[in-house]
């Protein structure tokens, strides 16, 4: 019998639907898991982007307030709660506004808030905002030898031509052993979980729409985990 995941988990999310995009059958698997997502915060102007125009919102203003309603209901689905933090996506930010030391130390706050069997951070595959949170919740996640810090394949990302390999080497010539979590095997064909995953991401109806019909297809494939050890903890 496979082994039931971690019963406390704390994903780490770039946006407003990465965690849920990436492992939403294995938050409907547990309970109670806390979601953390970092860039969910407003800028002060109320500026207008081709992304958010895309998503059908008149400016940032709107589209934020909307973004952060559609993730709390898609994580009320899967029995997750919410943790939102004020860093700004990078269609908002100016060039350098957001440090990778001043992330890490707001995800050592909230990994050190609670008691969490597990972290989980994304891989970082492609996009700017997924490689800074990768990199800052690396840091903050593996400071602690006691810590179990687990990352995930980025949905949407993961398969682009040699993505996660390039990620996978990266953390090895970084003095990191990557590991496939074998705990998660087949979670998402577990009854209802992958049902559950599928109501929670129709909640980021703005999102699907800049997607388009087909655009997301990958977020319902395999959900793909490693453990993160650097070589000088313990087995």
């Amino acid at each position: 019998m496979m082994q039931k995941p971690p019963r406390r988990l704390l994903v780490i999310s770039p946006h407003l639907d990465d965690a849920v995009f990436s492992c939403g059958a294995l938050l409907a698997a547990e309970t109670d898991a806390l979601v953390c997502t970092v860039f969910a915060g407003t800028p002060e102007m109320p500026m207008v982007t081709g992304w958010d125009t895309e998503c059908g919102f008149g400016d940032a203003h709107q589209a934020m307030e909307a973004r952060r309603a559609e993730d709390i209901a898609a994580l009320e689905i899967l029995g997750a709660r919410a943790r939102h933090l004020s860093f700004l996506d990078s269609q908002y930010a100016e060039d350098g506004a957001q440090t990778l030391q001043a992330i890490a130390d707001a995800l050592a706050d909230v990994i050190h808030a609670g008691r969490h069997d597990a972290v989980l951070i994304p891989a970082g595959l492609f996009h700017s905002d997924h490689d800074l949170v990768h990199r800052a919740a690396l840091a903050a996640g593996m400071a602690d030898a006691s810590q179990r810090c687990i990352a995930y394949e980025d949905g949407l990302y993961r398969r682009m031509d040699g993505l996660v390999q390039q990620r996978l080497a990266a953390l090895q010539s970084d003095g990191m052993e990557a590991t496939p979590w074998l705990e998660t095997i087949d979670v998402a064909g577990l009854p209802g979980y992958l049902e559950a995953k599928q109501r929670a991401v129709q909640c980021y109806a703005s999102q699907l729409r800049a997607f388009g019909p087909h655009g997301y297809d990958d977020v319902l494939a395999p959900e793909r985990f490693w453990t993160l050890r650097t070589k000088h903890r313990d087995a």
